[in-house]
């Protein structure tokens, strides 16, 4: 973003290359922007797994959680809650749903466990058990780069 005295000028940088330290694992993609990152990883990912993080990782998890939510992809979300780290998160989550904020079978989108091998293994056993908030034809999914929209369900979704 740019600010010029006497008047607004804003500019958006759309290929932000960060300096990653150590070697690259997998293959890397240079993306436009981020929601063409979380796009493609959602069109490359089996699951998501969110480790310890700041901001950054937060805003992803929340993504996925709500393309989830909305039937954009069915697949496990889950937190490695190391040390306790999304201890407070799951705790708001749980008083978004016994407040009725967030639908009791929307809050089972959310995996997590201590260890790696504990929530591999709770991946692994995930079921869908929501039911999304809007069908899927009324997203624009190439808008979001992915998948195909589905046939719309019979009967009208109720809100998470």
């Amino acid at each position: 973003m740019r600010h010029e005295v006497g008047r607004r000028k804003l500019s958006e940088k759309t290929k932000i290359l960060f300096q990653i330290s150590g070697a690259s694992v997998g293959e890397v993609k240079i993306v436009s922007d981020m929601h063409e990152r979380k796009a493609e990883m959602a069109r490359q990912a089996d699951a998501f797994i969110a480790l310890p993080g700041g901001y950054g990782t937060m805003e992803e998890l929340l993504e996925m959680i709500t393309w989830s939510q909305l039937g954009i992809h069915d697949k496990p979300v889950g937190l490695l809650n190391v040390d306790g780290y999304y201890d407070p998160l799951l705790t708001l989550f749980d008083k978004g749903a016994a407040e009725g904020f967030i639908k009791a079978d929307c809050r089972q989108i959310i995996v997590s466990a201590p260890t790696a091998h504990e929530l591999l293994t709770k991946m692994e056993q995930y079921t869908r058990s929501h039911r999304e908030v809007a069908s899927r034809t009324s997203w624009e999914m190439t808008e979001l780069g992915y998948g195909k929209a589905a046939p719309e369900p019979e009967e009208e979704a109720a809100s998470c």
